[in-house]
């Protein structure tokens, strides 16, 4: 394919561990473009191994940008992503670089090309009286109580994730309105358009829990666990910060707190992993203009590239 008819802006999404990452690279490579992160948790520094975060090699080899941006002590909206992210599409795009958006949070794609709804202000009051109810009955319990209300935002959270719950159920109490509706009416302008959407999905699920299993596996020999002890040294983090709500960091630190023994954060933080890969694909599966790649099959990376028109 001519030069001048390559895809300026590629998008690639994919769940975890679904190879997405290596792709990515390969392609901006071909394309000689640069890659910008569409990851919540690569933004915090400090937090390398748990987030499978690019090597310096490999961010030697690409320009990577929105990762390092931020102190696990602050958190960051998708609204900051999509603006950051628009900015430096925009700077690249004026200096002739071609770019790859990748990465597995949906939230991040969501807020770049359909936009955000304008969302109720925060009552304190609320979110107390949530807070009090989580503490007798448990989040799972007012996850089963969002379900009944909302059960579109419901289905693509997990049971304990307290502060997305907690939010969900803040705004339908307060506006009488599922979180849902607010999303599905983005009243704020979309940022871009990309000319290509490649989604990574395997088509077998097991081999997408062996992957899962395998990195965290290597996660842990890498020292995972010593990299949540340095987090938790540091003494202004907390478990309620968005960056320590991280899936493996979250399970790290209720270990390390006593909450079940270290030796079941291998079990746990799998089992998590694989509950985010089935949120992914479902969000995954509910776009219509995509081009769906086979994670799973042994020329993944060709398919990727043949599928953005530059040679395997």
């Amino acid at each position: 394919m001519p030069t001048d008819a390559l895809p300026a802006l590629v998008a690639l999404a994919g769940p975890t561990a679904s190879g997405k990452s290596a792709a990515a690279l390969v392609l901006a490579e071909r394309l000689a473009a640069e890659i910008v992160s569409v990851d919540s948790a690569l933004v915090y520094r400090g937090m390398d191994i748990g987030t499978a975060k690019p090597t310096a090699a490999e961010r030697a080899r690409v320009p990577h940008h929105l990762i390092d941006i931020r102190d696990p002590a602050q958190p960051y909206s998708a609204a900051e992503f999509a603006a950051d992210a628009q900015a430096i599409v925009q700077d690249l795009r004026a200096r002739g670089k071609r770019v790859v958006l990748a990465g597995g949070t949906m939230l991040y794609f969501k807020a770049l090309f359909e936009g955000l709804a304008a969302m109720p202000a925060a009552d304190p009051a609320l979110r107390a009286a949530i807070e009090a109810e989580a503490a007798i009955a448990g989040w799972p319990a007012l996850h089963a109580q969002l379900a009944q209300v909302d059960p579109v935002t419901a289905a693509r959270l997990a049971p304990n994730d307290a502060q997305r719950i907690q939010r969900a159920l803040e705004v339908f109490r307060a506006t009488g309105e599922p979180l849902s509706s607010f999303h599905a009416r983005a009243t704020a302008a979309p940022a871009l358009r990309a000319d290509l959407f490649l989604t990574l999905e395997p088509g077998d699920r097991a081999w997408l829990h062996e992957r899962i299993a395998q990195r965290f596996d290597t996660m842990l020999a890498a020292g995972f666990l010593d990299e949540v002890r340095a987090l938790r040294a540091r003494g202004d983090l907390h478990p309620a910060l968005p960056s320590m709500r991280s899936v493996g960091y979250r399970q790290a630190w209720e270990a390390l707190d006593g909450a079940f023994p270290l030796d079941s954060v291998r079990e746990r933080g799998i089992a998590a992993t694989r509950q985010l890969a089935k949120r992914q694909l479902t969000w995954l599966r509910g776009l219509r203009d995509r081009t769906v790649i086979a994670a799973d099959a042994p020329d993944a990376v060709d398919r990727v590239l043949r599928a953005a028109g530059v040679a395997a």
